[in-house]
């Protein structure tokens, strides 16, 4: 790209950047270089932008948990309708089909990314520990609306189900099927649905 250019959304450009590259060729491949290649602008646009290129991934990160506010919009909106093994699937495809599963192992493989995240995000990995988040507000949902049974343990069934999809997403070169993660969905939360 020519300098003297102006670059619309420069940093939405980025990150789209460093999201087709994370899906297509992993966290290894993710370099500043890669970026700013791949966006189609001069490496120097992304250091005018970003104190260094881990200030850039932890920002790019957190830009990505912020874009699941809108799933768990649509989840919660989803509470009390259809079945909830059904939308919890759907859930949990939405958001291991996006660049999250990437995403784990970024922050696993880059030590200086974890460490400038904890600043922002004292514990857990940002896109896990928000996708916990999302799944207990609907699993807290649909027990207040009786769909679960009154007892139901919230707090534990969130994680165990958003590792559980992470294991079934985690380093495939193919995402499991539907059938398989709603298997997994009903094998973590079965024992907790009421009859519709």
């Amino acid at each position: 790209m020519p300098t003297g250019v102006a670059i619309r959304d420069v940093r939405e450009q980025l990150f789209d950047a460093a999201d087709r590259i994370l899906l297509r060729d992993g966290p290894s491949a993710l370099t500043s270089r890669a970026v700013t290649t791949e966006a189609g602008c001069a490496k120097g646009v992304l250091h005018r932008h970003f104190e260094d290129f881990d200030a850039f991934l932890a920002e790019f990160v957190l830009d990505r948990v912020d874009r699941m506010d809108g799933q768990a919009a649509a989840l919660r909106e989803a509470a009390g309708t259809g079945e909830v093994a059904d939308n919890l699937t759907d859930a949990v495809i939405a958001l291991f089909g996006s660049v999250a599963v990437a995403i784990v192992a970024l922050v696993t493989f880059r030590d200086e990314l974890r460490a400038r995240l904890r600043r922002a995000w004292p514990a857990g990995v940002p896109v896990l520990t928000e996708a916990v988040t999302v799944i207990a507000g609907y699993l807290t949902a649909e027990r207040d609306l009786g769909r679960l049974d009154p007892d139901t343990p919230v707090d534990g069934l969130a994680p165990a189900l958003i590792g559980t999809a992470h294991l079934l997403f985690a380093d495939r070169g193919a995402p499991p099927t539907r059938e398989a993660v709603h298997r997994a969905v009903v094998g973590v939360v079965g024992g907790v649905l009421r009859p519709s």
